[in-house]
């Protein structure tokens, strides 16, 4: 007989009156802190100005949680939402979109570069996205608190049975399934210290787009292979060859590979290391 893992996993943390705090919550709150610690050492390191970490958080921030939002309604449930457009503010009641997230942190990023920073927006994707994969990775162990977006029943012996899923209740059970989200979350979190060495110790932020390449290209050439072993999240994709997520992963993982080529095609730009933040500019 296969082994399997019984996931009966709350999603809720804790209740405090009207206040529920759930893990998916908690992943994100915790990526999103460390990733500005981060983000705030590597400012520093290369003398950027401090005040442009709150603005680079509030805009990342912000354009995360509607990029993802409006990808979710766009590319996975248009049918719906375009009857009933007000249950697109309902974010509580779940639907958010990672190609969105990506594409809404791009604009943002392009924005905060024009507004900003003053420099070419490749100089804060290759530093923001090395956090971004560590956010990815946590957001994905917040997935398997919730017991959601699970892929395909399984005999391997690290199979999950996902008790508090109704969906694993109507159509998987007593079949264990991949457990989708720690393979992701275990590519991010691998991908996010490849940047990290590439960064901190081959200082390959001289090599203007080849993490934010790098990042593409595992990210998203990665979710391609690992929607292969997952379940359809909407019905139309059934009779699909390529589910959604891979189709919107195509041309993020070509913009990587380019990238990365782009990087190595050019010569570096030295960069000045002097560990301290830029004096700010009187108004």
């Amino acid at each position: 007989m296969f082994g399997f893992i019984n996931w009966d996993v709350s999603p809720d943390i804790f209740t405090l009156g009207p206040i529920t705090v759930r893990w998916y919550g908690m992943m994100f709150a915790i990526g999103f802190w460390i990733g500005y610690n981060l983000v705030a050492k590597m400012f520093k390191r290369e003398g950027a100005p401090e005040s442009w970490l709150a603005i680079l958080l509030i805009y990342t921030g912000v354009a995360t949680i509607i990029g993802a939002r409006l990808g979710h309604v766009f590319f996975y449930q248009w049918d719906y939402y375009s009857q009933h457009p007000w249950k697109i503010l309902a974010t509580w009641e779940g639907g958010l979109a990672s190609h969105g997230g990506a594409i809404g942190i791009i604009i943002a990023v392009i924005l905060f570069s024009i507004f900003t920073t003053k420099r070419s927006p490749l100089w804060t994707f290759d530093r923001l996205t090395i956090v971004i994969a560590l956010v990815g990775g946590m957001i994905r162990i917040g997935n398997l608190m919730n017991s959601e977006i699970f892929g395909h029943p399984t005999t391997l012996p690290w199979g999950f049975r996902f008790l508090r899923s109704a969906e694993w209740q109507t159509l998987f059970a007593p079949m264990a399934c991949h457990p989708t989200q720690l393979y992701e979350a275990f590519t991010y979190f691998a991908l996010f210290g490849l940047m990290m060495w590439m960064y901190w110790k081959r200082n390959d932020g001289e090599r203007p787009g080849l993490l934010f390449g790098t990042f593409l290209t595992g990210t998203f050439g990665s979710r391609i292979l690992w929607e292969m072993l997952k379940n359809d999240q909407v019905a139309f994709e059934a009779d699909m060859t390529l589910n959604m997520g891979q189709i919107l992963s195509i041309p993020f993982t070509l913009l990587g590979i380019f990238l990365i080529v782009r990087a190595y095609m050019r010569p570096r730009v030295p960069l000045k290391y002097p560990n301290r933040f830029a004096p700010e500019k009187k108004k």
